[in-house]
C-alpha cells in the first residue's frame, strides 16, 4: 500500500472543504425556486356544489406557468395520489375543490405522506370546504368551511405586507368576492390578510355575527403555515371566473405559488410517518 504524502492529503482535504463551502450552497440554491418547478393543479369535487370558476383557474395557472417558467399538470382524477407520482411535484394546487376529493383512504395517506415528506400545498377559495370529515386535512388547511356572505364588494386588509407572498398585494383591497368563514381553526395558521367585516352589507349581520365566533372586526382571509413537515398557503378569495383574469388577483395567486415553491427543499420520505389517514400528529 502506497502512502499518500502529507501535503497531498492536506490539499485534498482543503479541496473537499472548498467544495463544501462553494459547490454545495450552489446546489442548495437550485432548490426552492418557482422556475423549472412542476406543479399539479387538482380540481376534483365530491357531491355538492361545484364552482364554475375551475376552467378559468386552470387557464390562469397555466398562463402563470408559461410566464414564469414552471410546468403545470392538471387532473381531476384521484388516482394521481400515489407516492411515486407525487414525487414529481414541488407543490400541489387545489383550486375550488369541495367535499370529498379522494376515492380511497390509500390516496389520502399518499397525500398526507407527501406533505410530511416536505411537499407544498396551495389552496384556493372553496378548498376550505374540502374533505370536511377528515380531521387531519382540516388541520392542514387551517380551518373548515362554515358559511360565506353573499357575493359583494367588501374590503380586505393586508396585515403582513413584508411577507414574501404579499409582494405587490394592495394594503387595502376592495373587491367583489365571497367573504368566507370557517370553524375548527387550527392555531398554527399565520394570517396574512383579513376580511374587514364592517365593510360587508348589513342585511346579513346576524349570520355574520354567528359565524365570526370570537373574532371581532376582522376575520382571516389568507394565511400560511408549516404543518407536519409541509408548507401550506391558503386564500379564500377567487369565487368568480373573472377573478382569474384580474391582474391584481393573478398576482396574489402567483405570489402564493411562488412562496410555497421557494420553501421546497426536496421530499424526504424518511420523515413521513403516517400509516393511516388518522394517525396522530407527529409535531
Amino acid at each position: 500500500m502506497v502512502k499518500q504524502p502529507m501535503c497531498t492529503l492536506f490539499f485534498r482535504s482543503l479541496l473537499f472543504a472548498f467544495l463544501l463551502l462553494t459547490v454545495l450552497p450552489v446546489v442548495a440554491r437550485l432548490d426552492g425556486k418557482l422556475k423549472n418547478s412542476r406543479v399539479l393543479v387538482y380540481t376534483k369535487n365530491g357531491k355538492g356544489y361545484v364552482h364554475d370558476n375551475i376552467a378559468s383557474a386552470i387557464t390562469c395557472v397555466k398562463e402563470l406557468g408559461a410566464a414564469n417558467a414552471f410546468t403545470v399538470d392538471v387532473s381531476d382524477d384521484a388516482s394521481v395520489f400515489t407516492e411515486a407520482n407525487l414525487q414529481k411535484y414541488q407543490l400541489l394546487i387545489f383550486t375550488s375543490t369541495n367535499n370529498d376529493v379522494f376515492d380511497t383512504d390509500e390516496q389520502r395517506v399518499a397525500f398526507r405522506r407527501y406533505i410530511e415528506a416536505g411537499g407544498g400545498f396551495v389552496g384556493v377559495h372553496s378548498v376550505t370546504g374540502t374533505e370536511r370529515n377528515w380531521k387531519w386535512f382540516k388541520q392542514m388547511l387551517g380551518e373548515t368551511f362554515s358559511w360565506h356572505a353573499k357575493g359583494q364588494v367588501f374590503r380586505l386588509k393586508n396585515i403582513d405586507p413584508t411577507h414574501p407572498s404579499m409582494k405587490d398585494v394592495p394594503a387595502t383591497w376592495d373587491r367583489h368576492d365571497e367573504c368566507y368563514f370557517g370553524k375548527e381553526l387550527y392555531p398554527g395558521m399565520k394570517v396574512l390578510m383579513v376580511h374587514e367585516l364592517s365593510s360587508l352589507q348589513k342585511d346579513q349581520a346576524d349570520l355574520i355575527d354567528k359565524n365570526k365566533g370570537s373574532f371581532a372586526d376582522y376575520y382571516p382571509a389568507v394565511w400560511y403555515q408549516q404543518f407536519e413537515g409541509g408548507n401550506i398557503w391558503v386564500t379564500t378569495l377567487g369565487h368568480s371566473k373573472e377573478s382569474y383574469q384580474d391582474p391584481v388577483y393573478k398576482n396574489h395567486l402567483l405570489q402564493g405559488i411562488r412562496y410555497i415553491a421557494t420553501r421546497y427543499r426536496g421530499l424526504d420520505y424518511s420523515k413521513a410517518h403516517a400509516i393511516s389517514k388518522d394517525d396522530p400528529l407527529k409535531n
